[in-house]
């Protein structure tokens, strides 16, 4: 067989030349082997996967926590790994690539898959290179049973390669298929598939039947396999009308659901028919037939209809039966929620239990064949109350573990890939309380034909001997037939040359006339395998397949294999050489296989160097070269370690790589063994792994993935976050009593934090419905509880779990459960009575809630009289919270009492209140108030109580009324707005503060009771003296220049006084240097000052405060601007000092230099240029320039023209106008003159638009050059 080159990983050359050459056709050396993996299972043994490079000499790395695992190979995805799969051809076959994993213990199961996967492959037939003369083979082609979709077009496939290109021909049940007859069909440009097309009509059920391909060259005939084709089908269901399922409570029941036959068979489910999905369990279930099972009937299957549903797999449609309603006849006729609960909840309905029998299959004991390979699917559905449990034996033996699974809640099982050993007897027990039953399966494994040794091709020189074998098993056994060519061997001509011995057809001293392609057909009554296998003769001198000079990079201490692809006929003899000298390789270190392959078991640095192989045969030879570089491996010598971390913190992981430097360093993290996905919460850096805000979804394994073009490391941590706990599951109500409950649930997932306390909550739906109360607190070691219930509430409980993180989700509620009623234990709390109005008083409570209602129609009975007259009680009965009483004197004290009531009775005696009638305004007002002024903020104040009947209720407070009249200011605007001082309880005297300086003050005070404000005092005047300003407004520092610095202030807001000047303190400053610092008095009117700056890099920090008579007020400070960049300064200074730069100005000097003598010669000579070809504009005829057309240009053109100006840069500027020529288009810097012709110079814009709009002699003037320059 031909073998391709591997492309490598690597870029620059990365090209696999080690091949797995452990195979029957490989040591042969007809071909080199062509699978592409390494036999692992002997690597592994040999030790290459152990820490051999420790062993010997080489860096071992870290191995203390190091993926040891096998399992965590076999995890690693194709996306992440996919240049560990490219790579291990070449670097654990052979050396070329591969990831240096470090492993202990037996293979993993990937590598072991790799073996199988490489069998496979070497058992393919051998390959001819396709430019040699060869018979066909076939090398694609549809299944046997293939299935098409009867919308689409028909496509058979059939595809062949051979030298010359096969031509093909189709049967069709046996017969000629002759595809120029029908339209619809036609077959694909070279090649043998088949295209049915519909678009024109026609049936595709028409096509159905058995085709066979025939794909022919001049050396022999090819066939396919008989594909059997057939068109899906999914018909619909026949109509019918279902009648109510009556069953009685307890019994089993069985509702068929006999889906159309369809081709695949359809998928089938259950479903109300509303589309929600029926629920199953071990008492409700669907059986592998479709039909769905009840093992009792309950009365809450009453509670939807069922309806049996089939998907269509090519169709991708779904019909639905008509669905079944069910009646169940029950002596509870009352699904009450407590007594599904209850844990005797089929006696306690009146059910009657019964022993298990089988629904499914009937009787004591059935059989049932499976074939080889396929899944064995064994099923028992018993019935019985209460509901039966399943389970599995095998007769003689165990179940194999390793296959068998069990479905369906136990009432199915599967064991996969059946093999013989599997034939037995199988028994299921189904038990209950009741009893138990047993139902016996004798198993029969059968077996269509399988390969024990497949045919392959068979290349032969010319007089070499050879045989095709062709050995198959099956149960039962099946027979062996040869044919030739596509014809039975029996019929085909005679050849001496060839011998049949029953599975084997030997040949001896071949020649060129025994080319053709053998057919072996192996068949039993489950079954065929048909193979193809052709005989070639050729005289081929060696010739190499592999591209030459190839570069191998490996890594040290590996095994390698170097492979050196080839052909010839007869089998060619291959040699190793290293370097171009020295004997041929083979011994010590170095393994040379029978089909050339060359094995360095344990790849050194002295390996490196340039290998030859040479095949030789009698025809001639040929040689090819290999390049083999090693490298050192990729190892991670600082790990990632556990880490145990709360919620919202953050986690670093370290991973640190040591690698070849010639080789490009990947790393990459993988979490679970998946790809990460680096979110915005983490930060990946070379040689770590950062999580911010760790949250639980971060938990998991961690493995750091370090990779180059030829290998890996791997090392891996596990973080812990620690979590609030899941919410707990499954709340059961038992122990049901009057008072008291059990509740049981499922603790939740504590997620690495033990769960400390467990709440427990309760909702009830009469007083407010959805609302949740807590009711009690249990440790976390217990998961049931007795819970103390209050009469007439209908409950419902959840649970939430607390640990050291925090609270668990609440858990779904449980059912409800009502207590019955009894009178109240209790009565309202926070009783008071307050007036709200002069002549009444309202009567509050805080009303009961449903805990301590206790029973229906919850209402309260309110009493009140008032307090030491001993009068009888007044009482009503309220349904709310609140009572008002009317016509009371005013602030009169009342006892009062409130007592709740339902309909199972009254509570207990209430205690007794005292509340008030309501109050009204107070009646008098302060007396003798007296002031003294304290500062120029604060005064204090002193007065006479007032009598505590004038109050006429409770006193809050005495309170002061004041306002600023107006200020010792002249022209100073106040506001009068009142402010006010509170002076709670019965005081005499007190303080009023924060009052403006210098100003009149009005003041006036009251007495105060929960009416109100009671009269006025007489109002009381004062002025308060003189204080300090604040601080002055608007403070600007402004720096024009580096000499200067202008201070701007405005006058304070509030002058506090009268102002007598102005202080401003400052300094100089220049980073932590600080100067002397300097104070400037300025009178009251002045408001600008201007600082002379010492130097110009120095900054200046001001203080500026206003004064009056008692002191300097609050201060103002403001910094200078910054001086300008010292290193823009500095880079300047540098630039000018650089020599590139001296040279650069020198060159633009002496440029400009050159420019200017060219001017001077120029305007020396007196340029003459001609103007009338550039405007239009005519020149008057006394105009003496006139004469030659031409214009001078002397001195005096120079001069700036009458009504210009001069710019600051030289440039002359035209003056405005309101209509000047410019505005016409005319453009340029000119005037008329008295006689309307046009004077003056043109414009350098001008002159370069003329310039370019005309190719005159003016465009290489150098006059011109310099306006432009200009």
């Amino acid at each position: 067989m031909r073998r391709q080159a591997a492309s490598g990983a690597a870029g620059d050359a990365g090209r696999a030349a080690a091949r797995v050459a452990d195979s029957a056709d490989c040591t042969r050396g007809r071909s080199p082997c062509p699978c592409r993996l390494i036999d692992f299972c002997a690597v592994w043994d040999a030790g290459v996967f152990l820490a051999s490079a420790a062993r010997q000499g080489a860096p071992s790395g870290v191995t203390g926590r190091r993926l040891n695992e096998a399992e965590t190979l076999n995890s690693v995805r194709e996306d992440q790994f996919q240049r560990l799969e490219a790579a291990r051809p070449r670097g654990l076959g052979h050396g070329a690539r591969g990831p240096v994993l470090r492993m202990a213990g037996p293979p993993p199961p990937w590598a072991c898959t790799a073996i199988l996967l490489c069998a496979l492959s070497l058992s393919g037939a051998i390959e001819i290179p396709m430019d040699l003369s060869q018979p066909p083979t076939i090398t694609k082609q549809s299944v046997k049973d293939h299935i098409v979709d009867p919308r689409d077009n028909i496509l058979i496939e059939c595809e062949a390669k051979g030298n010359p290109a096969p031509s093909f021909h189709w049967t069709r049940n046996s017969k000629f298929f002759n595809i120029a007859k029908d339209p619809r069909v036609s077959m694909r440009r070279r090649s043998g598939t088949l295209v049915i097309d519909f678009r024109s009509g026609g049936r595709p059920e028409e096509y159905e039947g058995e085709y066979q391909c025939f794909a022919r060259n001049k050396f022999g005939t090819a066939l396919s396999n008989r594909i059997r084709l057939q068109v899906s089908k999914s018909p619909l269901w026949p109509k019918e009308n279902l009648d109510p399922v009556v069953v009685q409570e307890g019994a089993p029941l069985t509702l068929q659901c006999n889906p159309p036959p369809g081709l695949p068979s359809p998928v089938i489910f259950w479903m109300s028919s509303s589309m929600e999905p029926i629920t199953q369990d071990k008492r409700v279930s669907q059986g592998h037939n479709g039909d769905l099972y009840f093992s009792n009937v309950m009365l809450q299957d009453m509670q939807t209809d069922y309806s049996c549903n089939a998907r269509f797999h090519f169709t991708h449609t779904i019909q639905q039966k008509n669905p079944f309603n069910l009646k169940v006849l029950t002596n509870h006729p009352y699904n009450d929620s407590s007594l599904r609960n209850h844990p005797d909840m089929y006696s306690a309905r009146g059910v009657a239990e019964r022993t298990p029998s089988f629904m499914y299959p009937q009787g004591t004991a059935s059989s049932q064949m499976v074939l080889r390979g396929m899944d064995l699917l064994l099923e028992c559905i018993a019935s019985g109350v209460p509901t039966p449990d399943i389970a599995w034996y095998k007769k003689g033996g165990d179940l194999p573990s390793d296959k068998a699974k069990f479905e369906n809640f136990n009432k199915a099982l599967r064991i996969t890939n059946v093999s013989e050993e599997d034939s037995g007897e199988y028994f299921c027990l189904a038990s209950n309380k009741m009893g138990s039953i047993r139902h016996t399966i004798s198993v029969r494994v059968k077996a269509a034909p399988y390969w024990l040794d497949e045919p392959k091709n068979l290349i032969l020189a010319p007089g070499e001997d050879g045989r095709l074998v062709c050995r198959a098993n099956g149960n039962p056994k099946p027979t062996v037939q040869w044919m030739v060519n596509g014809e039975p061997l029996q019929s085909a001509p005679p050849n001496p040359n060839r011998e049949v011995a029953g599975d084997t057809i030997i040949f001896r001293d071949t020649q060129i006339s025994s080319r053709a392609v053998y057919q072996c057909n192996t068949s039993n009554e489950h079954g065929y395998l048909l193979a193809n296998a052709f005989v070639s003769v050729l005289d081929v001198p060696p010739r190499m397949l592999s591209p030459r000079n190839q570069l191998i990079r490996v890594i040290l201490y590996n095994r390698t294999r170097l492979d050196c692809p080839f052909f010839g006929s007869p089998i060619p003899t291959l040699r190793w050489f290293k370097n171009g000298q020295g004997s041929n390789l083979d011994g010590g270190n170095y393994h040379v296989y029978e089909n050339g392959s060359l094995e360095i078991k344990m790849i050194r640095k002295e390996d490196q160097g340039i290998y030859t192989c040479v095949a030789t045969n009698i025809l001639g030879k040929a040689e090819n070269q290999v390049r083999l570089e090693v490298k050192d491996p990729t190892r991670i010598y600082r790990m990632p370690e556990d880490q145990v971390a709360k919620r919202g913190t953050t986690v670093q992981l370290e991973c640190r790589v040591k690698h070849d430097p010639s080789l490009k360093l990947s790393v990459s993290w993988l979490k679970d063994d998946e790809p990460l996905y680096i979110s915005n919460r983490m930060k990946k850096e070379e040689d770590s792994l950062t999580i911010f805000g760790v949250a639980e979804r971060d938990q998991g394994s961690y493995t750091c993935v370090a990779s180059t073009e030829l290998d890996q490391d791997l090392a891996k941590a596990h973080l812990t976050v620690l979590g609030r706990p899941d919410r707990p599951r499954d709340l059961e109500l038992t122990d049901l009593a009057e008072r008291s409950v059990r509740l049981t649930w499922i603790p939740g997932d504590d997620n690495n934090s033990p769960i400390t306390d467990y709440v427990v909550q309760f909702e009830e739906d009469q007083f407010q419905p959805g609302v949740w109360h807590d009711h009690s607190k249990f440790p976390g070691s217990v998961n049931s509880a007795v819970l103390r219930l209050s009469p007439y509430v209908n409950y419902q409980f959840r649970v939430i779990a607390i640990n050291e993180v925090g609270s668990s989700h609440p858990s779904l509620p449980s059912e409800r459960y009502r207590t019955s009623g009894a009178p109240p234990e209790s009565n309202p709390s926070d009783v008071k009575g307050e007036g709200s109005r002069k002549n009444n008083m309202e009567i509050t409570w805080t009303p009961m809630n449903a805990t301590s209602a206790f029973g229906p129609n919850l209402r309260y009975i309110v009493k009140w009289r008032r307090r030491e007259t001993r009068e009888a009680w007044n009482n009503v009965t309220v349904w709310g919270s609140r009572y008002v009483v009317g016509q009371t004197p005013v602030y009169v004290p009342y006892e009062i009492r409130v007592q709740a009531e339902n309909d199972f009775g009254k509570g207990p005696e209430p205690d007794t209140v005292i509340g008030y009638s309501g109050e009204d305004y107070p009646r008098a007002a302060p007396t003798d108030v007296k002031i003294r002024v304290l500062n120029s903020t604060a005064i204090s104040l002193q007065w006479n109580r007032v009598y505590s009947d004038t109050v006429q209720g409770q006193l809050r407070e005495y309170r002061a009324y004041y306002w600023r009249e107006s200020s010792l200011l002249k022209n100073l605007w106040v506001s009068q707005k009142r402010q006010q001082a509170g002076f709670p309880g019965d005081r005499l005297r007190g303080v009023v503060s924060r009052l403006f300086p210098y100003s009149n003050y009005k003041l006036e005070m009251v007495v105060v009771n929960g009416r109100g404000d009671g009269p006025r005092s007489e109002t009381k005047e004062f002025t308060t003296p003189e204080g300090v300003p604040s601080a002055p407004r608007r403070f600007r520092v402004r720096q024009p220049n580096l000499e200067t610095i202008n201070l701007e202030w405005d006058h304070p807001e509030h002058p506090n006084g009268i102002l007598i000047g102005y202080t401003l303190k400052y300094v100089a400053f220049n980073g932590t240097k600080v100067g002397k610092q300097i104070v400037e008095n300025f009178s009251p009117n002045q408001t600008k000052f201007t600082v002379q700056r010492a130097d110009p890099v120095s900054r200046y920090r001001f203080s500026l405060s206003a004064r009056t008579q008692v002191g300097s007020g609050e201060a103002v400070t403001e910094e200078s601007p910054a001086p300008p960049n010292e290193a823009y300064t500095n880079n300047q200074a540098d630039i000018a000092t650089q020599g590139w730069f001296i040279g650069l100005m020198c060159a633009v000097a002496l440029l400009v230099l050159i420019l200017l003598i060219v001017c001077f010669i120029k305007r020396s000579r007196g340029g003459k240029y001609p103007v009338r070809e550039k405007k239009d504009v005519p020149l008057g005829p006394e105009d003496p320039k006139e004469e030659d057309g031409s214009f001078d240009y002397s001195d005096e053109d120079n001069k700036p023209l009458q009504g210009s100006q001069t710019s600051l840069d030289g440039t002359i500027k035209q003056q405005e106008s309101d209509d000047s020529l410019v505005d016409y288009g005319e453009g340029g810097e000119g005037q008329f003159n008295e006689d309307g012709s046009f004077i003056g110079q043109y414009t350098v814009k001008k002159d370069k638009e003329e310039t370019e709009g005309n190719e005159s002699s003016e465009a290489t003037s150098p006059v011109n050059a310099i306006y432009s320059l200009a």
